[in-house]
């Protein structure tokens, strides 16, 4: 459990006349935490990625450390833990991770159920296809195809509905799990953010393609509890420092620098706390 959902536990538990909350300075918020669980995706090589000794690495966990670190809660102090795309507002709700960073795109549903701070990167949504896949050059070209996408996402409902083409959606657990159906012929095309398809396509560069024909913008967000208001506005402060002093360009080069991807090294605009 976190320190967060104990001390949510404990305010909980209180007589209400017992003032407890102000007692403790209001509501509880990652401002005021000495320890930090973090969710991150543990199979998006370049964002999210658990290593053979168990580590993570990746894009989103090194702004995950610089945004901690800016919290006043050292390298040592943070705990990851893997979170899958449908687990993200479970783990928040219920304070099993005190924040989320992992290609948590922003919407108005998930708004109403966690807070967002950032977004910390704006990617677009790509499509990834066999490197011998010659019928697919854009959005269209989906017509008829199957798509797999990660359960919990909303990549493919976003071709098939917003944008009224007639594909055959197909769900993995994980995205990392579409990419041996694609490369085996199951499926057609895995369509998702730009920087995800990237991370896919390094480590299989002979086997696929990227289409390289964006057709949205995807706010990478940091999941937080919808009332941590406080702790949301550090979180921007975070990034913006983040993006002022040169640290995000780097790691976006570190990370994204040999794909080839048009990267963007200016502060995002921020969709606001609260």
């Amino acid at each position: 459990m976190t320190r967060t959902a104990a001390l949510l536990l404990a305010l909980a538990a209180a007589p209400a006349a017992a003032g407890c909350s102000a007692a403790l300075g209001g509501p509880v918020s990652v401002t005021d935490a000495d320890t930090l669980v973090i969710g991150v995706k543990p199979d998006q090589p370049g964002l999210g990625l658990r290593t053979g000794e168990g580590r993570f690495e990746g894009f989103d966990v090194d702004v995950a450390l610089y945004v901690a670190g800016h919290l006043g809660v050292a390298e040592e102090d943070v705990e990851f833990t893997a979170v899958t795309s449908a687990q993200r507002e479970d783990v928040l709700r219920s304070g099993d991770v005190d924040l989320v960073f992992a290609t948590y795109s922003i919407t108005e549903e998930r708004k109403s159920l966690v807070g967002f701070g950032g977004p910390y990167y704006v990617a677009h949504q790509d499509i990834l296809v066999r490197a011998d896949e010659e019928g697919v050059e854009g959005v269209r070209g989906l017509e008829g195809r199957t798509l797999c996408q990660g359960e919990g996402s909303n990549s493919a409902d976003r071709v098939i509905e917003e944008k009224g083409i007639g594909a055959e959606l197909h769900e993995e657990p994980a995205y990392g799990d579409c990419i041996a159906p694609l490369l085996d012929g199951e499926v057609d095309a895995v369509t998702t953010d730009d920087l995800i398809l990237a991370g896919y396509l390094a480590e299989e560069p002979e086997g696929l393609r990227l289409v390289n024909a964006p057709f949205t913008d995807e706010q990478y967000g940091v999941g937080i509890a919808a009332e941590d208001v406080a702790g949301c506005e550090e979180v921007n402060r975070a990034i913006t420092l983040m993006y002022q002093d040169g640290t995000a360009e780097e790691l976006l080069d570190r990370w994204f620098g040999d794909t080839g991807l048009d990267l963007v090294t200016s502060v995002p605009q921020f969709v606001g706390c609260g």
